[in-house]
């Protein structure tokens, strides 16, 4: 069933272009009021989403779906790590990372884009999309003329301006604008750096607008707009914000990047489920006084593998993200139209010109429940460490090229055997072990936690073991220097524990294909636990861990992502073009849990 709508989704696209015939070269130009496409008032109505954050085979039918609601363009974050994961290799050609097949369908299905490629992009997306190998330089500065920085983006924007700059409007394809950075006067005031990345993307070949986005105060406004570029809000809801606009500068156009339909939710939390009456007022606004405007976001989709990010306004505050991206968006995780996609399709229904309709709302894709599942066999991670790297210190993941997962650090204690340990820079989450025995957690997101009481042991010299979990890079403000692991030193009752044993633990495809998978007894906390299942048809399914703790599920090799009871998300989105009808495979890591628990396929996110 599943493969029969992906099939009728790409004939339709098909279909489309045939009938609609070449879609003609365009230009589009800023007025100091407005956009002007062919030399004719334009205005753009927007529906952001990402395509790391949606699986390939729905992408054209997210696409569908913002435009049966009632939008004319597409808007869209590039994500630079999840393109050049190691300094000068990249991918944008297999699944997920195909742009130019992103950007080719939007053109199919006649609508425009608006490229938002940063180098930074904030976007709830770990490091705000900047690449962790960065981190391994220990003095880096980003966002600014750092040369080690301003190399890396260079290099980043030479090469995806070669996958982009041939979809430009004035070519024939659907690109309208391009953003220069993201929000860069949240964070930074460097007046060269910015106009350099502008300069950066016209020296590759970029020749539509350009523009920037902050929020609507004055001090944002100075630091990150750019004097020919057009300035995007967010949000912009209002007169005043517009305004504030025209005051920095009144020679461009200004418009509503980010119209908020919902919100960002971090672990601990409630869902986010932003009250629709302020939104319904705002896009009356908008709609009634022509301001373009983008809704971000029209469709989250999901963070997959270790790709959601953090917040911290503070020193000691941390806010990692949960791995859905639903958002309340109005197209929600499963890429059904909901409540609020409804009320907004008729909302904007209701400006077309006279005898115009949108189009019907694409088909759902089919969902399903499965049935419990059975966790047969596991593998204990201490008895799947890899080769051991001895340091004098604790070191974090970034200095050894390790991107996300999980790191260990062991040592003998030699004076101090119990008492107060304490780790300076805990990033992020930690379960500590004396002589193989679970002695207890630190969480960094809970007030930065980082003491804990060892006790006594029998041992001349006991082992400690810290196995410690990264989550979220920070990807906004001042704090987004965040490397993971132990990033300062361990201490006992003040004395600074040296000569360490370190086990870098990434969990990728790699580590996962050489565990050791046997029947045997669990004996202390840290085991994937593995089993399989039988499925008639397929489908979209959320994989229900309510009765779980904290870790980490693939289904046939695929990462869903990160769960936590403490919640508020206990189920994991799986798309069904991971699954198989027949045989399929499923494994836990749990940081806790000394054996499996109920595992299922329902068909709500809860």
């Amino acid at each position: 069933m599943i493969k029969k709508f992906i099939s009728f989704i790409f004939l339709i696209g098909i279909l489309n272009v045939y009938l609609m015939g070449q879609i003609p070269v365009h230009t589009f130009t800023l007025s100091k009021s407005g956009f002007l496409l062919d030399g004719k008032p334009f205005q753009i109505i927007s529906g952001e989403m990402h395509p790391a954050r949606i699986p390939v085979e729905y992408w054209r039918h997210r696409i569908q779906m913002a435009k049966a609601m009632g939008c004319n363009t597409i808007a869209a974050y590039v994500f630079w790590n999840y393109h050049e994961t190691e300094p000068g290799i990249f991918d944008f050609q297999t699944g997920n990372h195909n742009i130019s097949q992103f950007i080719r369908l939007v053109h199919e299905e006649g609508m425009f884009f608006m490229l938002r490629p940063g180098p930074y992009v904030c976007a709830e997306w770990d490091f705000g999309g900047l690449p962790s190998y960065l981190l391994s330089i220990p003095d880096i500065k980003v966002r600014c003329m750092d040369p080690r920085y301003t190399e890396a983006v260079e290099r980043y924007i030479k090469t995806l301006a070669l996958q982009v700059k041939d979809f430009q409007v004035t070519k024939g394809g659907p690109i309208v604008m391009v953003q220069v950075e993201n929000e860069y006067g949240s964070y930074g005031n460097d007046r060269t750096y910015m106009k350099w990345v502008q300069e950066m993307w016209k020296e590759n070949g970029i020749e539509i607008p350009l523009y920037t986005a902050d929020g609507a105060a004055p001090f944002m406004l100075e630091a990150g707009s750019l004097p020919d570029a057009a300035i995007g809000l967010d949000p912009g809801t209002n007169a005043a914000n517009f305004a504030e606009a025209t005051n920095v500068n009144p020679n461009v156009p200004s418009f509503c990047s980010e119209l908020y339909p919902g919100w960002l939710t971090h672990w601990g939390e409630q869902w986010q489920r932003p009250d629709t009456t302020k939104l319904f007022t705002d896009v009356k606004w908008l709609m009634d006084n022509k301001k373009p405007f983008n809704f971000y976001v029209i469709h989250g989709g999901t963070n997959f593998g270790y790709w959601a990010g953090a917040n911290a306004f503070a020193p000691n505050q941390y806010q990692p993200d949960v791995t859905s991206y639903d958002y309340d968006a109005p197209i929600n995780e499963m890429g059904q139209a909901t409540p609020k996609y409804l009320a907004l399709r008729k909302l904007l229904a209701k400006y077309l010109p006279t005898n115009q309709k949108l189009p019907a709302i694409p088909a759902s894709v089919p969902v399903i429940e499965i049935s419990e599942i059975s966790l047969t066999t596991s593998a204990s991670v201490w008895d799947n460490l890899p080769a051991v790297i001895q340091s004098p210190q604790p070191k974090p993941m970034e200095i050894f090229g390790q991107k996300g997962g999980f790191i260990l650090y062991r040592t003998k204690l030699i004076g101090h055997k119990k008492g107060k340990l304490r780790i300076t820079e805990l990033h992020d989450y930690a379960t500590i072990f004396v002589d193989g025995k679970y002695v207890g957690k630190l969480d960094r997101a809970n007030k930065s936690e980082n003491i804990i009481e060892l006790p006594a042991s029998s041992m001349t010299n006991p082992q400690l073991d810290i196995l410690v979990e990264g989550m979220g890079r920070i990807n906004f403000a001042e704090f987004m220097i965040d490397r993971k692991g132990i990033t300062d030193r361990v201490s006992l009752n003040g004395m600074t524990l040296m000569n360490w044993e370190i086990f870098t633990l990434p969990f990728d495809e790699a580590y996962l294909n050489k565990l050791k998978f046997s029947l045997g007894e669990v004996t202390r906390p840290g085991n994937f636990f593995k089993g399989e299942f039988e499925l008639a048809s397929i489908g979209d399914t959320y994989i229900d861990l309510s009765d779980w703790e904290k870790g980490v599920v693939w289904v046939n090799g695929h990462n869903l992502g990160r769960y936590w009871k403490i919640g508020p998300q206990r189920q994991l989105y799986c798309p069904a073009p991971w699954l198989n009808k027949g045989k399929n495979e499923i494994i836990i890591f749990d940081e806790h849990l000394l054996s499996p628990k109920l595992i299922r396929g329902v068909k709500y996110l809860e």
